[in-house]
């Protein structure tokens, strides 16, 4: 499968303040995170110029920023296709995660100042709103600002920078948990566990294991939707 030329309308990036090749990039992230972009799909620069309407340039460069993100692979002779995951990618990826996610509710706990601690429970209010009962967009930006002030509060920017990278890969997976009305639900009884661990309790311990336990239960679900989402798990990237 491969993108076919006309097959996609509307898909034309606008020109505005942000660099074009930022443009196409954030427009091909949602394309691939929403699906529109199937995994195994070939992504034919051809077909991409024509898509959104720009340059063989700025769609190189557009590619490079995504496979950086490992939201795209570069095959040998067949040039880039939208990254195939297997499940044990997906283990060893929240395997990490979930490492590192213990690790800034340990170091949140011991380190993060009162006001740190009190701004991690007032956001936490905030999110019954925003992402609790919020769309998708509101979901996203509400959890990124959420390990925005953890990782503030841990104070180590090795872990920061680490974990970031870490998002970046799993963005498709983090998107599947933000469709999901019960996974949502579950998730917001997890975050209060977090908070209640390394905010109130300033227990490094327990805000370790809750932060472990909530990227555990998403590692299970990221395996369950992806394969889910494959119309034949386990089978050879599509032509």
């Amino acid at each position: 499968m491969s993108i076919q030329r006309g097959s996609v309308q509307g898909a034309r990036v606008e020109r505005h303040a942000a660099p074009l090749r930022q443009q196409v990039v954030r427009a091909m992230r949602e394309s691939i995170l929403e699906g529109e972009l199937s995994p195994g799909e070939r992504l034919l620069e051809s077909a991409l110029c024509e898509r959104y309407d720009v340059s063989r340039t700025v769609i190189r460069e557009a590619l490079r920023q995504l496979e950086s993100e490992s939201l795209i692979t570069v095959l040998p002779n067949r040039g880039p296709i939208v990254t195939v995951l297997q499940q044990h990618d997906i283990e060893a990826l929240y395997d990490v995660r979930r490492a590192l996610e213990g690790l800034a509710g340990e170091l949140f706990a011991r380190n993060a100042s009162d006001d740190t601690a009190a701004r991690l429970q007032e956001h936490l209010r905030d999110m019954d709103g925003l992402y609790l009962h919020g769309t998708v967009e509101t979901r996203e930006q509400s959890k990124e600002e959420f390990y925005r002030i953890m990782l503030e509060g841990a104070g180590n920017d090795v872990l920061a920078a680490s974990l970031t990278g870490i998002h970046t890969r799993i963005g498709l997976f983090r998107r599947y948990a933000f469709v999901d009305d019960t996974r949502v639900s579950m998730s917001m009884e997890e975050l209060r566990r977090i908070v209640r661990a390394i905010a109130v309790h300033r227990d490094p311990v327990d805000g370790r294991a809750a932060c472990e336990e909530h990227i555990r239960l998403a590692g299970q679900l990221a395996i369950l939707e992806y394969g889910r989402r494959q119309p034949h798990p386990g089978a050879p990237a599509p032509e």
